[in-house]
């Protein structure tokens, strides 16, 4: 993700155009420097992109005061200590998320940058997607009525790593490394619900291994303690119920990998990454319910596509481009480290509701109702 996502996808296309377009017109330029732990996959990454800066030593780079944001796409594990030293060196920061193990982690975090005055972006990449984009636009067109249900299906097939080697890295499915696909992609749910749908009140939840062993980048088996699936029930502000799966242990048999279905009084979409498809309620069939009978199939011919209207840029690129103009002073970005910690909060939410069997209500924490000012004390440690 950091590789082929932020590098090459959105700031290697920023450098290529001549900087981030602000509102005046102009261009603001980037230079990047690459900061990692090993030479060897540094030094050829900068070479083949003509990058004239990298270093394994990220103190030293952070001692730059030529350099303004720190971006952060490490394990997990070691995100928060890392963006704890940038806030500590005046830098602004973009992370990848989660952006802490925990809803502590996340809060300190928030309350360090508020301290130091710095700001702060979270990637919230799927909100940038064109298939939610174009959900976002039926919402705000107030199409679906009144919203009732979201359903949600995210994943695909993980292959072991010992006849197919596996698409995804082998801490994923280590928890002493900070992996699991709870706290992975809820993440992702709390930020794509609560700004197209609501706030989540509420969270039932079960997290699973469904693949108890794996093999690694070097062939070498390993016992996969982190869960590779959930499942989910979230209820939300005003009475929507959103439902979603997530597993690296499901073979694909939809359109797209992940795909959101949301049903309301006045009409009916199904969004995934790309398209979006409506059925308008002057435009439902009457389905018929009649076992007997060989379907005739034919469902998915009775729903309109939504146009594209626009051209969508990469949405990683695009919220790049959003960030830098809110360092510059030119627009704001309202996903910070505290929209973050709400995704670590219903992370945790939903893997004690599976550990303890029981619906988790969230009302007792909201990281948006804590007072930054009187928590600043805590500082950057």
């Amino acid at each position: 993700m950091g590789y082929r996502q932020h590098l090459v996808r959105s700031l290697l296309a920023i450098r290529e155009q001549g900087g981030v377009e602000l509102s005046d017109g102009s261009r603001l330029p980037i230079e990047i420097v690459l900061v990692g732990r090993s030479a060897d996959k540094l030094e050829p990454i900068a070479r083949r992109h003509g990058i004239a800066r990298w270093s394994t030593d990220l103190d030293d780079v952070l001692a730059d005061d030529g350099l303004r944001v720190y971006f952060d796409s490490q394990v997990t594990s070691a995100r928060e200590p890392a963006i704890l030293k940038a806030i500590a060196a005046g830098k602004d920061v973009y992370t990848e998320k989660p952006v802490a193990e925990s809803v502590e982690g996340a809060l300190r975090l928030a309350r360090s940058a508020e301290h130091a005055g710095v700001k702060n972006g979270v990637v919230h990449d799927k909100l940038y997607l064109p298939g939610l984009l174009k959900l976002k636009r039926l919402v705000d067109a107030g199409f679906f009525g009144r919203i009732l249900s979201v359903r949600g299906e995210f994943g695909y097939w993980v292959f072991e790593g010992d006849w197919q080697a596996a698409q995804r890295p082998s801490w994923n499915y280590r928890s002493e490394d900070g992996g699991g696909i709870t706290s992975d992609m809820f993440c992702h749910w709390n930020y794509v619900l609560e700004n197209l749908f609501g706030r989540i009140r509420a969270v039932t939840a079960v997290a699973t291994t469904h693949i108890p062993r794996r093999w690694d980048e070097g062939g070498k088996p390993y016992d996969a303690t982190a869960d590779d699936a959930a499942y989910a029930i979230f209820e939300l502000e005003g009475g929507v119920i959103a439902q979603l799966n997530s597993s690296w242990a499901v073979r694909v048999h939809r359109d797209e990998l992940l795909e959101f279905q949301v049903d309301g009084t006045e009409g009916s979409a199904v969004a995934g990454l790309h398209q979006c498809v409506i059925q308008h309620r002057a435009a439902t069939p009457k389905p018929v319910w009649n076992p007997d009978v060989a379907d005739a199939g034919g469902y998915r011919g009775q729903w309109q596509s939504v146009p594209d209207n626009t051209v969508f840029d990469n949405g990683f690129k695009a919220q790049w481009e959003q960030f830098i103009r809110y360092v510059a002073g030119d627009g704001e970005h309202p996903y910070d480290f505290l929209a973050a910690a709400r995704g670590v909060r219903l992370a945790e939410a939903g893997l004690r509701s599976s550990a303890e069997g029981r619906r988790i209500a969230l009302d007792d924490l909201d990281p948006n109702e804590v007072d930054l000012q009187a928590a600043a004390g805590d500082g950057a440690r």
